[in-house]
């Protein structure tokens, strides 16, 4: 239970990424594989007189890639796992028992006496 005097406490490790960083993060992940996908894609240009079966798996993942990479960078927003609770309550204070409410037993009498 929180007093009326006591600040409420907010919880921050379970907080969002700010829009303008997920932004930068999507395309940061979108410009890298394009750039693998234009690299992939010159690969398969010269290396198709040479040593055409790599050739023709580069070019298969320059097909491939702009779709991979489309998808990878929209998956962003979206997916919010169950994101925990933003306010702590305050710690519960064990209330304190009666002095001798136990003194009738005898296990609870220091050894030798009794």
């Amino acid at each position: 239970m929180r007093k009326r005097g006591e600040p409420e406490v907010f919880r921050i490790t379970g907080a969002r990424q700010g829009l303008a960083d997920d932004v930068r993060g999507r395309q940061r992940r979108y410009v890298i594989s394009m750039s693998v996908r234009t690299l992939s894609v010159i690969a398969a240009a010269v290396l198709w007189n040479v040593e055409r079966h790599v050739a023709v798996v580069a070019l298969a993942l320059g097909v491939l890639l702009p779709y991979v990479a489309v998808v990878i960078a929209n998956a962003g927003r979206e997916s919010a796992p169950a994101l925990p609770s933003t306010f702590l309550p305050s710690p519960a204070r064990p209330a304190l028992g009666a002095g001798d409410g136990g003194a009738e037993s005898g296990a609870e009498r220091p050894y030798g006496q009794g």
